[in-house]
């Protein structure tokens, strides 16, 4: 049978070849289009993703991670005072704008965390260290948008919001759904960078204790606590993704793409291999 099932496949080589460069094609056009929505999928979220935390503490409804409101500092300290809680961190990302050395602006993703435990903090550094952001007025970018910014080298400096900031790092491979360069920095620094007071933050970032369960943390944290969202970082990840996929035009544009490339390719498989079958 198996040698009957190759003579028939190599008798018409021309059908041959026409039908193999149409499962070919198939099978690239379904990869394709899986690709691009896989690949969406993990920008919305890759903040939150290498974040290295257990649950995040954001303003009520916050739809996603780049919509997050400010919340006041009196909550940093009221999670940190929670049993169960092994350390917190304030968190800021909110957009700003950067002005590069020719004087044209570009829109940036300003993140700022502590960068004493690096929590929150960049991935994938190729120079410089996360220790560098200590000193006043300094940035880390991915080198991915380095020329979009301006910048060719450590050291160079720039504006934020009318401040200065210096580059002293670049990292590699983390790219952004919103096409918003992220930078990173300090705190500190992003409190300037961003317009936000000294008593504001945007999350609370939480790793739970030794031995703790998070999610009873996660219960009692949402009960001393007025006016917020105490999500998992799994939790924040779908709300973020959900958002970008559905609620946006963009997000169904990328749905239906992979959903007809995934159609489109096993008709052509199917079609192609029926037809081949019923000829011989």
């Amino acid at each position: 049978m198996a040698s009957l099932s190759i003579r028939n496949l190599l008798h018409d080589k021309v059908r041959l070849a026409v039908t193999l460069t149409g499962v070919v094609f198939a099978v690239v056009l379904v990869a394709i289009e899986i690709g691009l929505f896989v690949g969406f999928a993990t920008a919305t979220t890759n903040l939150i993703d290498h974040s290295g935390v257990d649950l995040w503490v954001a303003s009520k409804g916050v739809p996603y991670i780049e919509g997050g409101a400010s919340l006041s500092e009196r909550k940093y300290y009221r999670v940190l005072a929670t049993p169960g809680v092994g350390h917190a961190d304030k968190y800021i990302v909110r957009f700003s704008r950067w002005k590069r050395p020719d004087g044209s602006e570009e829109s940036a993703q300003i993140v700022g965390f502590n960068p004493d435990t690096g929590t929150g903090g960049p991935w994938g550094l190729v120079e410089g260290s996360i220790p560098d952001l200590k000193m006043e007025d300094t940035v880390i970018i991915d080198r991915l948008y380095a020329k979009r910014l301006g910048v060719f080298r450590r050291g160079e400096t720039v504006e934020i919001r009318g401040r200065r900031a210096r580059v002293v790092g670049f990292t590699s491979g983390i790219r952004t759904f919103t096409t918003m360069p992220m930078v990173f920095t300090s705190f500190k620094n992003a409190l300037n960078y961003t317009g936000l007071g000294e008593d504001e933050t945007v999350y609370i970032l939480v790793k739970a204790a030794a031995g703790a369960d998070v999610k009873e943390l996660q219960r009692r944290l949402a009960s001393r606590l007025d006016g917020v969202d105490v999500m998992t970082t799994g939790e924040f990840g779908g709300r973020t993704r959900n958002y970008w996929m559905f609620s946006t035009g963009a997000g169904v544009a990328v749905l239906m793409a992979a959903a007809l490339g995934l159609i489109v390719g096993v008709a052509v498989v199917a079609q192609t291999i029926y037809a081949a079958t019923m000829d011989h």
